[in-house]
């Protein structure tokens, strides 16, 4: 029973401690994206430029569908690798090695979590593929002003296509890669869960502690002054 314990405080601690990371990050990325990875990507897919060389963009856009396709794949194979180690009494595994609850339920629930996370990051980078295509499409059709200077002059001005609309359609798809990609993470320690509550907390701290590092720009001193005195002049302006 008290090794059970273990497995009511570090788990929630430790999912605890990746949500509370996710949040933190979110909200940085709403106020500051200059200082995260993401927003700043986001940023540069707004001001991409496709007029000068439409195949390079189509051939981005194939690349980034084919590492979606990737990610949703290897999910669902994992989902389907998950689903028959339930099946088959995957928790009848050997528990030498495990620390705290070893009943059939807790392996149930373990596997479950897992095949729960590999099942979103497949619908997450479904989406991404979704978005993707619609990209390569739109990416290439005339905007509002070549269209209405052509002979529609009856062409409604709400179903023309503008490089703002794509730049949305582009970066949602990121978006949805991205969190395909977040599910992933989430993974490795519900997987280290199948061998205790200790790893899997210890999992989660190494987890956020890489993800810190991997999601935020680091900024030099010299930067950041030019950064703080470009906001006071626009203050000032």
């Amino acid at each position: 029973m008290e090794k059970q314990i273990l497995d009511f405080v570090l788990v929630p601690v430790g999912l605890l401690a990746m949500v509370i990371y996710h949040i933190w990050l979110l909200i940085l990325i709403v106020h500051r994206p200059t200082r995260t990875v993401v927003g700043i990507n986001a940023m540069n897919r707004r001001l991409w430029d496709t007029s000068k060389n439409g195949l390079l963009a189509v051939q981005t856009l194939r690349n980034n569908i084919m590492a979606s396709t990737l990610l949703a794949s290897t999910a669902i194979m994992l989902s389907s690798l998950i689903a028959v180690l339930m099946t088959n009494g995957g928790s009848n595994n050997p528990n030498a090695v495990v620390y705290g609850n070893k009943s059939e339920l807790g392996f149930s629930i373990k596997f479950f979590s897992i095949l729960v996370c590999f099942l979103v990051t497949f619908l997450l980078n479904v989406q991404s593929i979704r978005y993707y295509s619609h990209a390569s499409i739109l990416i290439n059709v005339p905007n509002c002003k070549k269209i209405m200077a052509s002979s529609f002059d009856d062409y409604n001005n709400d179903c023309c296509v503008t490089p703002e609309y794509v730049g949305r359609t582009v970066n949602r798809g990121s978006y949805f890669w991205s969190l395909g990609l977040r599910a992933f993470y989430f993974s490795f320690p519900l997987f280290l869960w199948i061998f205790g509550p200790i790893p899997m907390f210890l999992g989660c701290l190494v987890m956020v502690f890489l993800l810190y590092f991997l999601d935020l720009t680091f900024k030099s001193e010299e930067e950041g002054h030019c950064h703080r005195r470009k906001e006071d002049e626009e203050a000032a302006c």
